[in-house]
């Protein structure tokens, strides 16, 4: 079936294409009553805005981008991303706007990417994702006038505004638990050193160490991947003085680590303890189930997306704070077995 135009819809109404043209963009030039009976007939013929020739006029694109620099195959196993983008689209769906996902292969792609979508008039804002401790797109997209929202540390985020979880508050909940069932050797498998909520959670895991009056917590930095994961925590296990209790900085490194686990002939948690970021299926499914931190992933999307469309809207938007992730005791935690110096 042919698409309806808007001469279609001119014809049918009896006007000119420049009268519905005001109709349908709600400028002034139309009675109201005109303009009521050409969006009635523009409904029927099913018709939609053209969102090319509308950017071209200087109209918006109806839709906002996300640009994500991780390996494709983690998007597709990461239980994060789809959780967020689905808060995202729940408020974006109720605004009639899109969201064009892209992903990239380093910064200076996301850059590229963002100039071009602007350049095109293809989004009317972004989500800046994973911000780095020294990231240039914030500068990037401030320079060409893009609006965009950072999801991450406000301190890094360079006046753009910034929705944030306090990750540090979450490492120092599981710390001061670990510490009390009795582990003193614990290590961290974290996610990429540049991001810049891997270095909130490095510097809280290092001061709630000294406060809980541990040994300093190894940190292995990993592309987030499950196979990276398992590789580190492998690398940990075999270690002389190995730890006693592992934080995995997302649930697919903890899944792997439970078979890392099992091939060592490692008894969870009588041997090890495991714990897992962002509670997920995966972390309820397998046994025994990982203790994890908490929170309302979709939420977060739709806080973001709302503060975007606010600012696109022209409204005035802050740093928002989203609480941080609760840690919930399961099966995978218990207190560390006796060290064989003790006995």
């Amino acid at each position: 079936m042919k698409r309806p135009t808007m001469a279609d819809i001119a014809r049918r109404a009896g006007v000119s294409k420049v009268a519905v043209s005001y109709a349908l963009n709600d400028q002034p030039g139309v009675s109201e009553a005109t303009r009521a009976s050409i969006k009635n007939i523009a409904e029927e013929l099913g018709w939609r805005p053209n969102s090319a020739a509308r950017a071209l006029t200087g109209g918006r694109a109806q839709a906002v981008g996300l640009i994500v620099r991780r390996p494709a195959r983690t998007l597709g196993v990461e239980p994060f991303f789809m959780e967020f983008i689905s808060g995202v689209e729940a408020v974006l769906a109720e605004h009639a706007y899109a969201l064009m996902l892209q992903m990239a292969g380093d910064q200076e792609q996301e850059i590229e990417v963002c100039r071009r979508w602007w350049g095109e008039r293809r989004v009317d804002g972004v989500f800046l994702m994973d911000l780095r401790t020294d990231d240039e797109r914030v500068g990037a997209v401030r320079e060409i006038g893009l609006p965009a929202v950072a999801i991450g540390p406000p301190e890094v985020a360079g006046g753009v505004p910034a929705i944030w979880s306090d990750d540090g508050a979450s490492v120092y909940e599981i710390v001061r638990y670990l510490a009390a069932l009795g582990h003193r050797r614990i290590a961290r498998v974290a996610g990429p050193a540049a991001f810049a909520h891997t270095a909130v959670r490095d510097a809280a895991l290092a001061e709630a160490s000294r406060e809980a009056g541990i040994s300093e917590a190894t940190v292995v930095h990993t592309d987030y991947t499950g196979d990276a994961g398992a590789r580190a925590a492998r690398a940990l296990l075999i270690a002389p003085a190995r730890p006693t209790a592992l934080i995995f900085d997302n649930d697919i490194m903890a899944v792997a680590a439970l078979s890392v686990a099992q091939e060592l002939g490692l008894s969870i948690p009588a041997d090890l303890s495991v714990v897992a970021w962002d509670e997920s299926p995966l972390t309820q499914v397998v046994r025994p189930t990982l203790s994890a931190v908490t929170r309302d992933i979709p939420a977060y999307g739709a806080h973001s997306a709302t503060a975007l469309l606010s600012l696109i809207g022209g409204e005035d938007v802050v740093d928002a704070r989203e609480g941080y992730a609760q840690f919930v005791p399961r099966g995978s935690t218990a207190p560390p077995p006796p060290d064989p110096a003790t006995r």
